[in-house]
């Protein structure tokens, strides 16, 4: 069997991807199981899923624990300790991260174990598709290369998987091309087919409240509050271009988490540290005064607040 666990941000596509990978490997004549992970469905949210393909019924169910290979879709999770992304990695790990450095360059910086390379999916995305966000057929196509699959079976999942999200068959067939260019693009690693492991129980832990003299209970723990800097979960970010504001408020009005105040001028003013990137602001801005700039991977511009 092997056991393929992707790690994406909510609106990236890891859990299409998933199951971009499940289906292309059942119509293959493998048997495939996929499920994906997540909390509150959030924008820029960790999300995990997991696919195992095997010649045999699959007996294990759950979380992949050590998987043989892990997708990554966005390299910034490899930093935030709540996605788990080296969890159970070991050198015969193979390891695909979505990123413009080469697979040498992300290991000095990550210090990555495994059979690690890496594609620039998001460019590929943004010049191919002229926005973010489309990578589900990409990250399917590189990681059924990486697992042996054919070119045939992936594009047949991605049309089947995209046609049940109800898009145009034009931008289906658009997906299928530029997948399958990914899918040659990529530099391969072998990926080993591991022993089966058990999955471990998860061990609960119970919330602590403030007694009743103290006031309601809350939450107080660094990744369900303020505490918790959401600005790690953006690609691209929101940047100003003042001569363009007409002062309207409406990205003050739109920001779906706040952090976006307005100065005396009826200037926007964004809190970077909790900007998770949506780009709703951009979207909603009528003069196209606020822009979408993508966020510089590799030492400390990485993320720059």
């Amino acid at each position: 069997m092997r056991a393929v666990r992707f790690h994406g941000r909510g609106g990236q596509g890891a859990k299409t991807a998933s199951r971009i990978l499940g289906t292309a490997a059942f119509l293959e004549g493998f048997v495939a199981q996929d499920s994906p992970i997540y909390g509150a469905e959030r924008r820029g949210a960790p999300v995990a899923a997991y696919t195992r393909i095997a010649k045999e019924p699959i007996l294990e169910r759950g979380l992949i624990i050590h998987p043989d290979l892990v997708v990554v879709a966005d390299a910034s999770l490899i930093h935030d300790p709540a996605a788990r992304v080296l969890e159970g990695i070991d050198e015969r790990t193979a390891v695909f991260v979505n990123s413009p450095l080469t697979g040498e360059q992300l290991r000095t910086q990550t210090s990555l174990p495994g059979r690690l390379t890496t594609l620039d999916l998001t460019e590929i995305s943004v010049r191919e598709f002229g926005k973010r966000g489309a990578l589900s057929a990409l990250l399917g196509a590189v990681a059924g290369r990486l697992v042996g699959l054919r070119q045939d079976s992936l594009g047949q999942a991605i049309a089947r998987e995209l046609a049940d999200l109800s898009l145009a068959a034009s931008v289906i067939e658009r997906n299928q091309a530029v997948a399958l260019n990914c899918y040659d693009a990529v530099r391969p690693v072998s990926v080993e087919a591991g022993a089966s492991q058990p999955i471990l129980p998860a061990q609960l832990q119970p919330p602590t409240y403030e007694p009743p003299t103290r006031g309601t209970a809350r939450i107080s723990a660094a990744a369900n509050s303020v505490l918790r800097e959401t600005g790690g979960w953006r690609t691209f970010r929101p940047v100003l271009v003042p001569d363009k504001c007409n002062g309207c408020w409406l990205c003050f009005v739109y920001c779906p988490d706040g952090v976006i105040s307005m100065t005396k001028d009826d200037k926007p003013l964004i809190d970077y540290d909790h900007c998770k990137g949506c780009q709703i602001c951009v979207h909603e801005c009528p003069t196209d005064a606020l822009v979408a700039e993508r966020e510089k991977e590799g030492g400390v511009a990485w993320r720059a607040k």
